[in-house]
């Protein structure tokens, strides 16, 4: 992937300060006079599962038949009908949740989260014959972790892109609403999601109000930290040093203003799960949205994460624990949003690399696929049915890319993130400057949110 000079601003940001606490938070006034009163604030989580998720076994058909096909063919992988958590999604028949998801099968009963079957990577619509017989635009390097990572989180698919989907749409969405501080936010380390053409973001691998390791409150630490204030100051006349320095600064700016604009609010009541990395950033997630009026924002994108989805071998236990975890912390960040009145406003929604293949492989694992289905949660979600169209679960069947269980998505990742975007406040007319694919497909805004 080639080296622009935003990858060396972004990663000198994020080695020498990468957005840590150190400015005062009257920068912004408190946001005061200029703030918005948060009305018509919106959320999007991004909860990405790296490796790629074997969203086969995650749900699972439920009639006899559909059972029944579906155990010949998983075979070692194949859960047993009674342990899954039934389901009746009325658009799609009788269906089960993995035995380690009562948390989300409660959201999906109560209508606070969705389905949608069969997403990903898709430069146009696709067909088995066409995919064959070499006919078919194709993402480049399908199947890549890398390649489909960086794909489902630029929605660029024939090149390598060089911003992500969530940063054009932050880059849109200041634009309307204006602002100073970050849109966006992540909370697992620098990511191409998150990289926009103007709008700013944090990017933290910890707590993003402190960033920084060595600047504590000793005379010594503080003496150090005015040392490296002063140095981003100085003018070098070196163009390239002074944008660093410029993106270092504000970097430091805006994470003090987070630091203190947290320091004012209450702690959450709702409990989170311990040892569970995921719901320890949903956890921070939900404490900057409960301080969304102190910012000034009525927009902002998070971006949080998961791995360990590369499940070539021991897959069912690897899923127990990943999916546990995932139930749990999606739970108790969508209980938070409810404490902090939000829930109406934050729509949470997973990605992946891809799915993986219906045949299990020869070490009780999965091979990489390709159209995956995915979730999505919040109170404007159109909860407890599946959207899109399940693919038919049969070998060599017309879903079917290579014979094995590689389902040829029928719901593209343009249509997926176009139809979240549009709900954040993007304008349709706007969509397909975002989503270069979208203008390829005759349904490009779904109804799972409203």
């Amino acid at each position: 992937m080639a080296f622009s000079r935003r990858d060396f601003l972004k990663r000198t940001c994020c080695t020498a300060a990468a957005g840590f606490a150190a400015a005062s938070f009257n920068r912004f006034g408190l946001v005061n006079a200029l703030a918005q009163s948060a009305q018509d604030y919106k959320a999007l989580v991004c909860v990405f599962l790296f490796g790629g998720n074997d969203s086969n076994n995650m749900v699972v058909p439920f009639s006899s038949s559909g059972y029944a096909s579906y155990q010949q063919i998983r075979s070692v992988l194949a859960l047993p009908q009674n342990s899954l958590l039934p389901i009746a999604p009325p658009s799609a028949g009788s269906f089960g949740f993995h035995p380690k998801f009562p948390e989300v099968q409660a959201l999906f009963n109560q209508k606070h989260l969705a389905v949608l079957a069969n997403v990903g990577t898709l430069v146009r619509p696709t067909t088995r014959a066409q995919f064959q017989q070499g006919q078919a635009n194709l993402p480049q390097n399908l199947f890549s972790h890398e390649d489909q990572q960086a794909q489902m989180q630029t929605a660029t698919l024939n090149s390598n892109g060089q911003t992500g989907w969530a940063g054009r749409t932050a880059d849109k969405i200041q634009s309307i609403y204006g602002g100073t501080f970050p849109v966006i936010i992540s909370l697992a380390g620098t990511n191409i999601f998150c990289e926009g053409l103007t709008a700013r973001s944090i990017e933290s691998s910890g707590d993003p109000t402190k960033l920084l390791s060595g600047f504590g409150s000793s005379a010594e630490s503080q003496a150090r930290l005015s040392a490296l204030q002063s140095l981003l100051t100085f003018d070098t006349g070196v163009s390239l040093i002074q944008a660093a320095s410029s993106t270092t600064t504000n970097a430091l700016q805006d994470s003090n203003a987070l630091a203190g604009a947290l320091a004012g609010a209450p702690a959450l009541a709702t409990p989170f799960p311990a040892n569970n990395g995921l719901a320890s950033q949903l956890k921070q997630v939900a404490q900057i949205i409960s301080v969304r009026s102190a910012l000034g924002l009525q927009r902002q994108i998070f971006f949080v994460s998961i791995g360990g989805f590369d499940t070539h071998s021991d897959q069912l236990n690897a899923q127990n624990s990943l999916y546990t975890q995932l139930s749990q912390a999606m739970n108790a960040f969508y209980q938070a949003t409810v404490e902090i009145g939000a829930a109406a406003d934050v729509t949470a929604f997973t990605l992946s690399d891809f799915n993986r293949t219906y045949a299990p492989d020869s070490t009780s694992g999965t091979d990489h696929a390709w159209g995956s289905h995915h979730l999505i949660m919040g109170g404007a979600v159109k909860g407890g049915d599946f959207y899109g169209t399940f693919p038919t679960l049969a070998l060599g069947g017309p879903d079917d890319a290579t014979d094995e269980g590689r389902w040829i998505p029928t719901t593209s990742l343009d249509q997926y993130a176009g139809t979240l975007a549009n709900w954040f406040g993007v304008p349709t007319a706007d969509l397909p400057t975002i989503f270069t694919n979208l203008p390829n497909f005759s349904n490009q805004l779904l109804n799972f949110v409203g």
